[in-house]
């Protein structure tokens, strides 16, 4: 429908001027007319120009002034002419609007803030932050002096509609031809895929901002929905809101055995790292970038020990440090985090990440080669297994699982460990649902972090959380 018109209107016009009058003039969407022309510019059936407006908007701020009045006269019209006492128009009032509304109504000398009495100092006011608000929002032309102060007051925002003028292109036809959008086997065996013209894929189409329409949501993306109460919500607004964490880069999947292991004080030859657990890269096979100073250190701690520990006694091996692989879990991001923070003078941190990580497994109906791992890191000076045990509980309790289990456990790179469990009223019983501990000293000192400090972490699969929520 809107190729259709775009080349028969250029068939007796010269020009669209505006993508976007164009658009309403025929009650077309102008994304759809958008894609349209783009498709017919890549075949060159038309010339296309940008054409870009700024143009302002209300915030969410100015869409309630614009509704309900500015606070400065929201306050003025809540004092009685004979005055109010301080205390009482402050409990009429919402806190912020109490505080923007006495400040301004203060500016334009409308009020007369008393020891205890606010009074009027005027009979009337206009609310002339409503009106410019509201001529905005109709598209109205508004004084410059009068946008820089509603800008200043986060009251509006600057926005940017994108559009196009489309002229006839060299090309043009009033019709486009038919290409073919698939090479089938009767062609080729035809021989009529000669005389045939190809449809061409056009790298730059919008995606339709319409709603995306699928059989059935699975459980994975019910857990990942931030609209449901998922755990990227769950997680990243109110669990890293409300307890200061910072995301760390996840986007690094190839990493060297170095971080992925040597740096976590894993020995080089732990069953993880045989090719039946890890996947190793062929090109590039090994990393050429790695702090040769922290390296040294960190081959000195595992052949022979240090900071009160043997080591593993054995002949370590800067080859095997060095290969590639596709990261069996985030606490490769976590060592290299702790290692640039090492290198500055000390700050306390909380850390968390949620991305892939990658495992040689058998694939089935409950494994697969890939899969989210979710860990919160905390590094700070003094702190105790006790700690680590308080913060499972307010984290894990923002997941819904309020009774939870601690068992000991063996990491390299932890001690003490603790595996977690909590328990499951659907199936009835206690089920595990990540790993913890407090991380080595022989992984922390080498990194050059202060002998007081110490760093609690803990970890689990995203799968695993679903498993447990949805499968009761």
């Amino acid at each position: 429908m809107a190729e259709e018109k775009i080349l028969g209107y250029l068939a007796k016009n010269d020009e669209i001027v505006d993508s976007g009058g164009f658009a309403a003039q025929h009650a077309l969407d102008h994304d759809e007319v958008v894609n349209v022309i783009k498709s017919l510019h890549g075949f060159r059936y038309v010339d296309a120009q940008d054409i870009k407006r700024e143009t302002w908007v209300l915030t969410d701020e100015g869409m309630a002034y614009a509704t309900a009045g500015s606070p400065e006269v929201q306050l003025f019209l809540a004092i009685p002419p004979e005055g109010i006492p301080r205390e009482e128009l402050q409990k009429k009032l919402d806190p912020l609007l109490f505080k923007i509304g006495c400040a301004q109504a203060a500016k334009n000398k409308w009020i007369e803030m008393g020891k205890q009495l606010v009074s009027r100092k005027v009979q009337h006011v206009d609310d002339r932050v409503k009106d410019l608000l509201l001529q905005i929002k109709d598209g109205q032309v508004v004084d410059q002096d009068d946008i820089k102060a509603l800008k200043g007051r986060k009251l509006i925002a600057p926005q940017t509609w994108n559009g196009y003028s489309v002229k006839k292109g060299p090309d043009y036809a009033p019709q486009r031809k038919k290409f073919v959008a698939d090479l089938t086997r009767e062609m080729l065996q035809s021989g009529e895929w000669k005389n045939l013209e190809f449809k061409e894929y056009n790298f730059n189409a919008k995606v339709s901002s319409g709603p995306l329409l699928v059989d059935y949501p699975s459980n994975y993306l019910k857990l990942m929905d931030s609209g449901h109460g998922g755990i990227e919500k769950i997680f990243h607004r109110d669990i890293c809101a409300e307890i200061r964490f910072e995301e760390m880069p996840t986007d690094r999947y190839v990493e060297s055995s170095f971080w992925n292991f040597d740096a976590l004080f894993q020995p080089q030859q732990h069953p993880a790292r045989d090719s039946h657990d890890t996947f190793y890269l062929k090109v590039p096979s090994t990393t050429k970038e790695l702090p040769e100073d922290y390296v040294e250190r960190v081959k000195r701690v595992h052949e022979s020990g240090g900071y009160g520990s043997r080591g593993y006694e054995y002949d370590w091996s800067r080859e095997e440090a060095n290969k590639n692989l596709l990261r069996t879990h985030t606490t490769a991001v976590s060592a290299r985090m702790l290692y640039t923070l090492a290198q500055k003078p000390f700050t306390p941190k909380r850390y968390f990440s949620i991305d892939r990580v990658f495992r040689n497994e058998a694939v089935d109906r409950t494994h697969l080669a890939e899969f989210h791992q979710i860990e919160g890191v905390i590094c700070d000076r003094g702190l105790t297994l006790g700690d680590l045990i308080g913060v499972l509980h307010d984290f894990f309790s923002r997941l819904g699982m309020t009774k939870l289990r601690f068992k000991p456990a063996y990491n390299p790179y932890t001690e003490p460990s603790m595996e977690i469990f909590s328990y499951h009223e659907g199936f009835g019983k206690w089920v595990e649902v990540g790993n913890s501990g407090m991380f080595r000293p022989e992984m922390l000192l080498p990194m050059g972090l202060p002998e007081d400090v110490r760093v609690i972490a803990w970890g689990l699969s995203l799968e695993r959380y679903e498993k447990i929520l949805f499968l009761a």
